[in-house]
């Protein structure tokens, strides 16, 4: 018993020392959570990035992409099936079924909160007439949104919800829920895999050695039309509205 209790806690100090040393650099790198937390915290973080709204931060587009270099070593979790393809189709399946689920969360917890925001009074940070603008939008092009925001970081976090408080048509979601989520995770789980043989057997450049500089890139890339459509909508909205002043 004495040995038993010795052992637990050189272990939960270990535990402990492991976590004290985690940094924020860490939980952004998308490598990371496949080296040690493997499929399952890996089908986590996609379900979370839409699931749990405090996952906006966790990395999106750059994990499926890294996802797919390691697709091999992710899949012998589950069943290591000895061909790239069947594994990778494992991968993109789990991920699709991860990320359609997350979104389902998002509307759910939408549609809850729509009528308390719509009977809600209007104050400095809430205008109802931004609720009714939404509506508008996802009455019109509702089921695009929800495709192209699976491939836009934050934007996808809280698209889903906002079609839930807006009340968009469940079978209308659903649809184009499953239409992105599968477009999202076939686009960059296969660009990953097929990317990294690409270069390797032509190139012998071994992306696995450039992570951190293909992460940056593809954050780059996925973030740069948010910020420019907030920038150049808020200067649009400057000069159609000046002010009245002389």
């Amino acid at each position: 018993m004495h040995d038993a209790g010795v052992c637990y806690f050189e272990l939960r100090t270990e535990f402990m020392i492991e976590l004290l040393t985690i940094t924020w650099r860490d939980l952004l790198h998308p490598e990371f959570y496949i080296n040690n937390g493997g499929l399952w915290i890996f089908l986590f973080i996609v379900f979370a990035e839409t699931g749990l709204l405090a996952g906006f931060f966790l990395p999106g587009d750059s994990l499926l992409f890294v996802a797919g270099i390691y697709s091999n070593e992710l899949a012998a979790y589950l069943y290591d099936s000895s061909s790239d393809f069947i594994n990778l189709i494992m991968i993109v399946v789990m991920v699709t079924v991860a990320g359609v689920l997350g979104n389902y969360i998002g509307y759910w917890f939408g549609f809850k909160s729509g009528p308390f925001l719509f009977h809600r009074k209007d104050s400095f940070l809430f205008k109802k007439k931004y609720l009714y603008d939404a509506k508008d939008f996802y009455d019109k092009h509702g089921g695009i949104a929800i495709v192209f925001a699976r491939f836009l970081p934050i934007v996808r976090t809280f698209s889903p919800v906002v079609a839930g408080i807006v009340g968009m048509d469940k079978k209308r979601f659903s649809y184009y829920n499953i239409v992105g989520c599968v477009a999202w995770s076939v686009t960059m789980i296969f660009a990953g895999h097929y990317l990294y043989r690409f270069f390797l057997k032509h190139y012998q450049f071994d992306l696995k050695q450039h992570l951190e500089v293909i992460v940056i890139g593809i954050v780059l890339i996925t973030t740069l039309p948010v910020l420019f459509k907030l920038f150049f909508s808020k200067n649009n909205s400057n000069h159609q509205h000046p002010s009245a002043n002389p």
